[in-house]
This record gives structure tokens, C-alpha cells and sequence, in this order.
């Protein structure tokens, strides 16, 4: 039993978590695992705002729930310090550096058309080779540690390869998540929590019906519309959101799903774009606002990237605020456990099939290119050097044979 317990609320200023959280979006390199090692620092060690228990059972919850857990984690941290005011503050303090920065690049993308502009671009789409494998390998390391897990992976790519639509995702993770709850209930249970908000479990009852009705709710309209409006968008970004378990590689081909086989961006400008996200400091989900920015849709391009970035991460917020007054009881369950284990190694198995379609199939057309980006996963799973040094090789290496070929 832990003797550590929440402390009394006291009231602390929102303004102080945005300063705080702010400083952490301009700083996090690195990727949402670099991300829980700057929290740390910065909000257990330098400020003390938790104990280390209860910032490992906060990440043991964020780690649990589908979403972005390093944006998950820092809206929690946010919501303890200061109540919601606390938790938006925090929010809006790590995203918005990435999100600045990722609309300024969508914004010169339509004038990137010269041949060392087109060389720039492809070089963004072999960074995402790279750093797309090197998570697949992590995660595969970390998530399938037994044969169970490493065959509901393969069979996971396999199973979405051959379908090839997001139904076909949603049904590999369903099966993965019965077979891990049969099969893979020698996964240690998680731990008891030992934080909680000021609100009580009633309130966390009706955010997480707010969570399954605007699931539902939102696809249900958006599929009486043919038009790309703003409910199309926000369906397509909210369950993407909803159903991303693993981290925010994982989003990939959930949102190429939705926006690009929909034919609302190219893959060109997506895997740009997604490119150029692994150069920038902050979440990784801030690509949602620049992939909404390039959608043709009714509102206009500044507002539909604010509403695809809104409920991009409206649902991880939704549910991790949901579950937190539960916690204690929902972290006892072995059978839970092992199904989470199962979703887990399913989701490496989506990864892998977006690795290699569109991921490879677009950005590697010859030799050379495989020698960029191998290279550049090097860098990462051999090297261990941060994302920069991959932006920078692969970027430099593609301009590089534009010039000289």
C-alpha cells in the first residue's frame, strides 16, 4: 500500500501551468517517449508537483488508454495543479509551438516546386521510413515479448495489409484485444492508483459517455453527408484519436485512412508533412492541424486545422479524465490486463503494414533512397541520436542527389 496520497487541492494559477508547459513544448525533442523524460525532470524533480508513485501511476494510466500519452500525461498533471482551467492551460502551452510551426510549413509547401524543393520533400518522406521503423522495432522489443503477442502482430499485418481499410484495423485490434484477454493473462496486473481529481466517479461517468456518444454521434452524421464539411472532419480526427493505442506512430494509418484515401491530401504532402513533424519540438499530434489545413472543406483553412487539432485530442482528454476516479478499480484486472497487452501487440501489427504501405511504397522508389533511409533508421536503433540528426541526413543526402544527378 502506498503512503502517498493526492494533496489538498490548492489553488494555483493556470497562467503558471501554461508558462511551465509552455517551456516544455519549445524544448521536447524527441518524440513522446523523450517527452515523459522532460515531465519528469521539469514537474517531479526541479517542481514537485507529484511524487515519483504517483507520476509513474499517472503514466501507467495514459499508457493504458488509447491517445497521445505524453499530451495525456501533461493535461493530467495540468489538471491536478490547477482544475480544468489548469489542464487547457497545459494543453495549449505544449501544443502550440509544434502546431505554429507545422501550419507555417503547410503554408509553404504550395511554393516547394523547384527540384531542390521536390528534393526536400522526398527527403521528409524517407525521415518518416526511418523513424516509423525504428518505433516499429521498439515497439515490437517492448509489446510482443512472447509468441502469443509476436503472432497477434504478424497476423495483424497481414490481416490489414490484405484488407486494406480501417474497418479491417478496427477488426485486428478487436480480435487481438479476446485473444489477449484469454491468452495473455500472465501480464502483470497494474498497479493500484494513488492520485485523484477533485471530481468524483459520477462526473467521470458522464465524460466518458460524452467520449462514446460523440464516437457514434459524429460518424453517424457525418455518414448522411457527402459533402467535406465540418462534421466529416471532425469524425475522421476523432476516431482516429479514439483508436490509437501505442502512440502517436500509430495514428498513421488511421488518418491515412481518413485523409488520405479519401482523397482530402496526397500522400505526398501527408508523408511530408509527417516528416517534418519528427524535426519539431511537442507532440507528435499536432500534424492533425496541419493535415487539417490542407483539407478542402467548408470553413476555411484556419479553422478546420483548429477543429482537426480540437478533436484530434478531445478523446484521449475525454477518457483519461473519464477513467482517472476509477482507476484503483479498472488497474486490478488481469483479464483487462491481457487484453490490453493483446490491443498492444495488434497495434505494432498496424504499424508494420503502415510502414510498408504508403510509408515505403511512396518514399523509396530505387537503391538510393533504401541507403537514405537505412541510414537514417541507423541513426535512431543503432546510434541512438535524436530525430534531428535524421531530418537533417536525410533531408541533406536528398538535396545532395538532386545536385550532383
Amino acid at each position: 500500500m502506498y503512503k502517498d496520497v493526492t494533496p489538498t487541492p490548492v489553488a494555483h494559477s493556470p497562467l503558471d501551468v501554461f508558462v511551465v508547459f509552455l517551456k516544455l513544448g519549445l524544448t521536447s525533442f524527441g518524440g513522446p517517449i523523450a517527452h515523459l523524460g522532460y515531465f519528469h525532470r521539469e514537474l517531479v524533480q526541479k517542481r514537485g508537483w507529484v511524487s515519483e508513485s504517483q507520476y509513474a501511476q499517472l503514466l501507467a494510466l495514459c499508457q493504458f488508454l488509447p491517445g497521445p500519452a505524453s499530451s495525456q500525461l501533461g493535461f493530467v498533471l495540468g489538471l491536478l495543479r490547477a482544475g480544468w482551467r489548469g489542464a487547457l492551460a497545459a494543453f495549449a502551452g505544449f501544443t502550440l509551438p509544434s502546431v505554429m510551426l507545422m501550419l507555417g510549413f503547410a503554408a509553404l509547401l504550395p511554393y516547394l516546386s523547384g527540384s531542390i524543393d521536390l528534393a526536400i520533400i522526398h527527403g521528409l518522406k524517407l525521415v518518416a521510413c526511418a523513424v516509423v521503423a525504428d518505433a516499429v522495432l521498439g515497439m515490437w522489443r517492448k509489446l510482443c515479448s512472447d509468441w502469443i503477442r509476436r503472432l497477434l502482430a504478424v497476423a495483424a499485418t497481414v490481416l490489414v495489409l490484405w484488407g486494406g481499410s480501417a474497418v479491417w484495423q478496427l477488426l485486428a485490434v478487436a480480435l487481438a484485444a479476446v485473444v489477449g484477454g484469454q491468452f495473455c493473462r500472465g501480464s502483470p496486473a497494474l498497479q493500484t492508483a494513488v492520485v485523484a481529481p477533485a471530481y468524483g466517479r459520477k462526473a467521470g461517468g458522464i465524460l466518458l459517455s460524452l467520449f462514446v456518444m460523440l464516437l457514434v454521434g459524429l460518424s453517424l452524421v457525418a455518414a448522411l453527408s457527402s459533402e467535406v464539411g465540418g462534421v466529416a472532419v471532425a469524425d475522421a480526427f476523432y476516431r482516429a484519436g479514439a483508436l490509437v493505442f501505442g502512440g502517436g506512430h500509430v495514428v498513421l494509418p488511421l488518418l491515412q485512412e481518413s485523409v488520405v484515401e479519401s482523397g482530402w491530401v496526397s500522400d505526398a504532402e501527408f508523408l511530408a508533412g509527417y516528416g517534418a513533424a519528427q524535426a519539431l519540438p511537442g507532440p507528435l499530434f499536432a500534424f492533425s492541424a496541419y493535415l487539417g489545413s490542407l483539407i478542402p472543406a467548408g470553413p476555411g483553412a484556419g479553422a478546420t486545422a483548429a477543429m482537426a487539432l480540437v478533436f484530434m485530442f478531445l478523446p484521449g482528454f475525454l477518457l483519461v479524465a473519464a477513467v482517472l476516479p476509477l482507476w484503483h478499480q479498472v488497474a486490478s484486472g488481469q483479464r483487462l490486463s491481457g487484453a490490453v497487452a493483446g490491443v498492444n501487440a495488434a497495434v505494432v501489427g498496424l504499424l508494420a503494414a503502415a510502414l510498408y504501405n504508403p510509408i515505403f511504397t511512396s518514399g523509396v522508389a530505387d537503391w538510393s533512397d533504401l541507403l537514405i533511409a537505412l541510414v537514417g533508421f541507423a541513426l535512431l536503433a543503432v546510434w541512438r541520436l535524436s530525430p534531428l540528426w535524421v531530418v537533417g541526413w536525410c533531408v541533406a543526402a536528398a538535396v545532395l542527389r538532386a545536385v550532383v544527378f
